[in-house]
């Protein structure tokens, strides 16, 4: 499974980048390839192209603040949208695919 992601929290330093890495290493651990975009206080990092969109199986949300250009993922399926707060996929990135 493709999975994409996007991370961002009200200060846009830690959470962001450590739920990044909790996304990556669930998606690993699960078989599944991945791409995280981070909405940060650098701005957007690793941007999800069209294509990652387009191809993707899985989209998760993991925010505390509002997403920017969230009208990417318009057409995106809501069955296949994941919405989970950065905390919580840190401390339990099980949560994901358990």
């Amino acid at each position: 499974m493709f999975v994409i992601a996007i991370t961002s929290c009200a200060t846009g330093i830690a959470h962001s980048y450590m739920a990044a890495e909790a996304i990556k290493k669930a998606c690993k651990k699960n078989g599944h390839t991945c791409k995280v975009e981070i909405q940060g206080a650098l701005g957007i990092e690793n941007q999800l192209s069209p294509k990652d969109i387009e191809t993707a199986d899985l989209l998760i949300f993991a925010n505390d603040v509002g997403i920017t250009k969230v009208e990417r993922f318009a057409k995106f399926p809501e069955g296949k949208i994941m919405r989970v707060k950065p905390h919580d996929v840190i401390k339990k990135p099980d949560l994901l695919f358990g």
